[in-house]
């Protein structure tokens, strides 16, 4: 049950920053592609990085944290459902090279980012 709470507390917390950053952004458009979206998954995947790299060369986050900010709070705030949807749209409006470029820079940016997180933990 302490558990769920922690996950459920992370979650509450991870959609509703998601929902505040996606609004601060919304409209915003490089190259056609949604910014929001983009900026939110390419944060998580920094911070997802960040925390991961702590578990791995400090070993300083408890189950209690990786339940709460892992699990929760970046499971939440990352918008990977979002992305698929703007994805299918782009592609139902034939724009077949928008979508293209929207998931490449996407995957190749949450890469980079995970990977930030980890050399960020290592470098402090």
């Amino acid at each position: 049950m302490k558990a769920l709470l922690l996950i459920g507390c992370g979650s509450f917390a991870g959609g509703v920053l998601r929902y505040g950053v996606s609004r601060l952004l919304q409209g915003s458009q490089w190259l056609s592609l949604p910014l929001g979206t983009f900026c939110v998954n390419i944060l998580g995947c920094l911070l997802l990085g960040i925390c991961y790299g702590l578990l791995e060369h400090y070993r300083v986050l408890s189950e209690e944290i990786r339940l709460l900010f892992i699990v929760g709070f970046c499971g939440s705030f990352t918008t990977f459902s979002a992305f698929i949807h703007e994805n299918l749209l782009l592609l139902r409006q034939s724009d077949l090279a928008g979508s293209a470029l929207y998931v490449s820079l996407s995957v190749a940016s949450g890469l980079l980012a995970v990977h930030a997180g980890h050399w960020l933990v290592k470098m402090g």
